[in-house]
């Protein structure tokens, strides 16, 4: 089997095997560290949001490592949507889509849409090769600076997450961008390292 990331493979398996059972995990995104978990575990869901002392009706974001993982999660409407999307994964950019039958109420929140991405980070794509889809949100309580290293994340959390992937995030300032897919709206915008 081909390396999927250079640096440190078994921490990717670890933290796989610890979403699969029902855990939290942190892991390094573009720009900061998210916390993870199963999208179809709402006890998981729960306890990143208590974590983050996070409101539920806000939503959440899904990342993959490929669009297949995302099959059932949303929906593309036209095919020029589908296309503009695609061409900018695998990558940084996240993109609001109509949420499909799999985006149950503790990921979306209040909206009818979910946020999604495949991520070209290579020690998040491990994760997502070992793990499935995972929810991902940045690493900090609401109101705080996210996390940008692991030391960051357990300053914050303790043993509140259950494994931490310690790796380098990418080359970005900060979380991803974030676009509307259907009205081609800039919601969060890039930012420099």
């Amino acid at each position: 089997m081909a390396r999927l990331w250079q640096d440190d493979d078994w921490q990717a398996m670890c933290a796989g095997w610890v979403v699969r059972r029902g855990g939290v995990v942190a892991y390094p995104t573009e720009g900061v560290f998210g916390l993870g978990c199963n999208p179809a575990d709402s006890a998981a869901v729960e306890r990143i949001l208590a974590l983050k002392r996070r409101r539920a009706d806000k939503g959440l974001v899904l990342i993959a490592a490929s669009v297949e993982q995302l099959r059932g999660y949303v929906a593309f409407p036209d095919s020029g949507i589908r296309d503009r999307v695609i061409g900018t994964w695998p990558g940084a950019v996240t993109w609001i889509l109509p949420a499909g039958p799999k985006a149950r109420r503790w990921l979306r929140g209040r909206h009818a849409t979910l946020a999604v991405r495949v991520t070209a980070h290579p020690p998040a794509r491990a994760l997502c090769l070992r793990a499935g889809p995972l929810v991902s949100t940045s690493a900090n309580p609401a109101g705080a600076r996210p996390a940008r290293t692991a030391a960051a994340v357990r300053a914050y959390f303790g043993a509140g997450v259950d494994f931490i992937l310690n790796a380098e995030t990418g080359g970005l300032g900060g979380p991803t961008p974030i676009r509307d897919a259907c009205s081609g709206a800039e919601l969060r915008p890039i930012q420099p390292a």
